[in-house]
Formats: structure tokens, sequence, C-alpha cells
């Protein structure tokens, strides 16, 4: 072989090595699925993309999170339990059912425990929210950031402006065990049924009426059956963006603290956007005819004193609660 083709020769194999390199590369990103049902244009579902985005651009390329919006890998249950599993990355899940899974999520199904958003925002957004996110890891995920979900009020066919306007009622809640004890302790009957039930039964009178935030009147369009809404804002119960633990303890720390970094970047946009996403929703709300009420908080929070008093006896409820409460 002369000189000339033996050059070419190693020319050839150094930029297939090149190649080979540049692929494997390509290969090694570090591919995740985070599902969850919402629809596009709800305010999380954007700030999810926007997390995904981020991570992508902080970490070169080396994590590709894809979001798959609308229940097209599952509902929210199926979704966590995959999670739990290692069977899928990542997922959205409302706080209020992980109270299953992890006792301290009990905070947030508990009645008037925040005074208001600002309180809120405060608590989530500092150690508290941070312990809370932490204590499923051993569960199998781990809590990366909060959504807002807004506050939950209740809404039906007759105006609710005391406890006593609640006796009797049927009213349709989520399954959890501590909403169940708050209606309860209000004076109504709790229904728990899933979401795509609820207006049907809220026309046929199979329930008296619901408890959420005000979104639900028009993406539910449960304005068109009921036409009373009482901002007795009893719960703030956000979302929780989590990732399985299998897959966090594989990544590597700088990797994590990206992830974490970029969540909460993605809550600061989401906060941002529910807002604005509220205040059309209600403006849409009140043109189906649906009249706002702010009653008056302090029988409400009466009637739930016991309950609260009862959770209190739990060592580990009552600190969160009395370190929650010292929350300027």
């Amino acid at each position: 072989m002369t000189n000339t083709l033996k050059r070419a020769a190693r020319g050839l194999l150094s930029t297939s090595f090149a190649l080979a390199f540049a692929c494997g590369t390509a290969q090694a990103a570090d591919k995740m699925r985070l599902a969850h049902g919402l629809p596009e244009d709800n305010p999380v579902h954007i700030a999810m993309k926007h997390f995904a985005d981020v991570v992508k651009q902080k970490t070169n390329g080396e994590i590709e999170i894809t979001v798959f919006p609308n229940g097209q890998l599952g509902q929210e249950r199926e979704l966590l339990e995959q999670v739990q599993n290692g069977v899928l990355e990542m997922t959205k899940a409302n706080a209020a059912p992980l109270e299953t899974f992890v006792p301290e999520y009990k905070v947030f199904n508990l009645p008037y425990v925040f005074r208001d958003k600002d309180h809120f925002f405060k608590v989530v957004q500092g150690p508290i929210g941070e312990s809370i996110l932490a204590a499923s890891k051993n569960k199998g995920f781990v809590g990366l950031t909060f959504y807002d979900s807004g506050s939950r009020s209740f809404y039906a066919k007759k105006p609710i402006n005391t406890p006593d306007d609640l006796k009797g009622m049927k009213i349709r809640i989520q399954q959890s065990p501590t909403t169940i004890k708050m209606i309860q302790a209000l004076g109504a009957s709790p229904t728990p049924m899933p979401w795509g039930e609820v207006y049907s039964a809220l026309q046929m009178g199979v329930v008296d009426g619901a408890e959420n935030n005000v979104t639900a009147l028009t993406s539910g369009r449960h304005g068109e059956v009921t036409k009373f809404f009482s901002a007795d804002e009893h719960q703030i119960v956000p979302d929780v963006l989590v990732i399985s633990t299998t897959k966090w303890d594989s990544l590597k720390k700088p990797q994590q603290d990206i992830i974490r970094a970029a969540a909460r970047e993605s809550f600061e946009l989401q906060k941002k956007l529910w807002a604005e996403f509220e205040q059309t929703e209600r403006a849409k709300a009140e043109k189906m005819g649906v009249k706002f009420i702010t009653p008056n908080k302090a029988p409400f929070v009466a009637k739930v004193k016991p309950m609260i008093d009862a959770e209190r006896k739990n060592a580990k409820i009552a600190s969160l609660l009395d370190q929650i409460a010292a929350v300027k």
C-alpha cells in the first residue's frame, strides 16, 4: 500500500471513529416522558412544556423530556402508579389523593389551613413545601414543584352563605378521606364521584352541588346547571409535578439541580398564567349567568374546628399545621 493510500485509510478510519462517537453521543441523551390528563391550553401543561424546554437547554440536550397531555398514556391514578413502579418517568398529580400515599399531603386537604393565596405561596415555596415534596421518596416518587390549582369553593343551584345552607345537601367531592370528613363536619353528605360524571349528576339531581375552583364552571360546563358559586375557599389544593424515585436516583447531582431549578421556574410561570386563566374563566361563568358570592368564612371555620382538633392528635400533622400558621 502506498503512503498516500495509507494516509487515506487512516483518515477514513479517523472519520469513522468520529462518526461513531458522534452517534454514540446522540444516542446517550436521556429521554423521559411526562404524562398527564390536562388539555394543552391549561396553564399547568404550558408550564410543564416550559420546564421540559429549560431542562433540555440547561443540560445541553443530555435530558429530553416529552410531554404527553390529554390522558394519552392513562389517567392520573394509573400514571402515578406507573411512576411509582418506574415504568413512567414523570407525571402531574393533584395533592388531594396523594395523602393516601404520603400523610404529609393531608395538610392540603384540611379546610381553612391557608389564610389566603399569598400565604399558600409562601408555604409551598419555602422549607415546608420542600419537606412535603421530599416526603414521598420512599413511596416511589419525588416531588419537584407545586402548581397553583386555585382555591376550592362550593357551587350549587342555590346560594351557600352559611354552613346551615349545606344541611342535607349531597356534595360531589374527590376521593379523599379528609375531604369526606370536612363535608360531614359542615353538615352535608359527601358523594365521591369521577370528574366525568359530575355534569350529568348535577343536571339530574343525583348531587345538589359540588366543590372545585372556578374553572369547573366553564371547562366542565357546570355553570350551565349550577348558578351560584360561594367563594368560601375551604381548600387550596395544588397540583404536584413528580418524578420516579428510580429515575431520580439514576441522575447525576448536577442534572438533579437543573431539573429542580427548572421546575421552580415553571411554577413562577404557571402562577402568572393561572391568575390570568382564572380571571378569564370567571368572566365566562358570569356570562353563563353564574352569581358569585363571598360568604363570611368564620362560621365555616368554627364548624370544622372539632375536625382540625382531632387531626392535631397526630403529632406530625400538628407540627406541620403549627409551622404553616407561623409563616407570615
